[in-house]
């Protein structure tokens, strides 16, 4: 039902994006960027968190990491990833198919600026199969997301 919550938040929010669905596995980052044919960074991985009570998503540039330092001060708390069942329960999403979009509970999104190098970036679409291609501007705007910087640097 995932795959179909997220078909229908474009369907209302944004007709002319399609979802792009493949064979392969694009759970990881890098099954994404090889079956998309683009760098990691262009994958929008999107981090299901807990902070205190409340549960967020943060949307990254696939090759990064998140600093906790960042994290914890942009948030006012140490932050927790959610476990496999409390990502599905929040999202409506498995892992490896997780997005800020057609969500099963309304959550707060934050999108890392290092989505705003790239014109286009391809976040999941709700499984494992399937994506979006999308400007990181649109995809802030049709999530209602914060821009923040919580990622470390590039090594």
């Amino acid at each position: 039902m995932s795959l179909e919550s997220v078909r229908q938040f474009f369907a209302e929010r944004a007709p002319d994006i399609g979802i792009i669905e493949l064979a392969e596995s694009t759970a990881t980052v890098a099954q994404a960027a090889r079956a998309h044919h683009v760098k990691p960074g262009q994958i929008a991985k999107t981090l299901s968190l807990k902070v205190k009570d409340r549960v967020i998503l943060i949307v990254t540039s696939g090759d990064l990491r998140l600093d906790n330092r960042k994290l914890k001060a942009m948030l006012g708390a140490k932050a927790r990833m959610l476990s496999t069942d409390e990502v599905v329960s929040w999202t409506g999403h498995p892992v490896g198919g997780v997005c800020p979009f057609g969500l099963e509970t309304p959550l707060q999104v934050f999108c890392d600026i290092s989505l705003q190098q790239y014109d286009e970036v391809l976040p999941a679409a709700g499984s494992i199969f399937s994506a979006v291609r999308i400007s990181p501007a649109l995809l802030a705007e049709l999530t209602d997301a914060t821009w923040v910087d919580v990622c470390q640097p590039p090594a």
